[in-house]
């Protein structure tokens, strides 16, 4: 008879497809050790359905075209914060591909968009990043910016893609079909790919950029206008990666 610890390693080294194979292997066994081991996973087993639904559900876009091999997700990050440059990401995913707790970057925790990003790096088909920094935002404006950035990023596919999933928007200049999806990174696997690279690349230059002017705190707050930078603004004022026509109205 397996302990309670050969037990357990059974279960953390099996694949939730195999867990209902285990139940049935232990459902007998009246140790409580056991019952309360089964317990566990049982609710584990319950996430992990919901979770696959979930992103099932959020392949529903990338499904619609199956006449598409090539279709890529575009997301921006960096649009509202005060310094900084303004990153795009274009991902295009394999068909079919299901990749656990991809979502909106902004509902992931740090930890867990730094690993999807390796995830997301390891199994796309093609992923490309586009970014534009303050003196051209503050030339052309955020808007252009943004958009300047959804184009480099789109640039750098390899293969070339046959449709665009965008966030909400539809980029000027793109000899591509594109299909603009309302609060798209909550809802295409493809998009919530892109949000999270673009975020986890602006969030990393931030930390560099925090390296270089320490006294805005800009491994915090990634250039967004919290309190503690704005007290730091009234102090040393704006500094080379501030974008001035952001500050104008401060």
């Amino acid at each position: 008879m397996k302990t309670i610890g050969e037990i357990t390693r059974e279960w953390e080294t099996s694949p939730v497809e195999e867990w209902a194979d285990l139940f049935q292997k232990y459902g007998q066994d009246e140790r409580a050790g056991v019952k309360k081991l089964l317990e566990k996973y049982e609710k584990k087993m319950d996430a992990a359905l919901r979770e696959k639904e979930r992103i099932r559900e959020m392949m529903k876009y990338e499904n619609q075209y199956p006449e598409c091999e090539w279709i890529c997700g575009i997301d921006e990050a960096g649009r509202g914060p005060l310094a900084g440059p303004v990153v795009a990401g274009a991902v295009i995913l394999p068909k079919g591909l299901e990749i656990p707790y991809v979502n909106d970057s902004k509902k992931l925790s740090e930890s867990k968009r730094e690993e999807l990003y390796e995830v997301i790096m390891e199994k796309a088909v093609s992923v490309g990043v586009g970014i534009v920094g303050p003196e051209e935002i503050d030339r052309i404006n955020i808007l252009q910016a943004t958009y300047e950035a959804m184009r480099c990023a789109i640039k750098k596919l390899d293969p070339k893609p046959q449709l665009l999933l965008n966030d909400a928007v539809t980029i000027p200049e793109v000899p591509y079909r594109q299909v603009p999806i309302i609060k798209g990174d909550a809802k295409s696997i493809s998009i919530a790919s892109a949000s999270i690279i673009a975020k986890v690349t602006r969030d990393r230059m931030m930390r560099e950029y925090d390296l270089i002017f320490p006294e805005y705190g800009f491994a915090q707050h990634k250039g967004y206008g919290s309190a503690a930078h704005m007290e730091a603004l009234r102090t040393y004022g704006p500094c080379p990666i501030h974008r001035r026509s952001f500050l104008k109205s401060l």
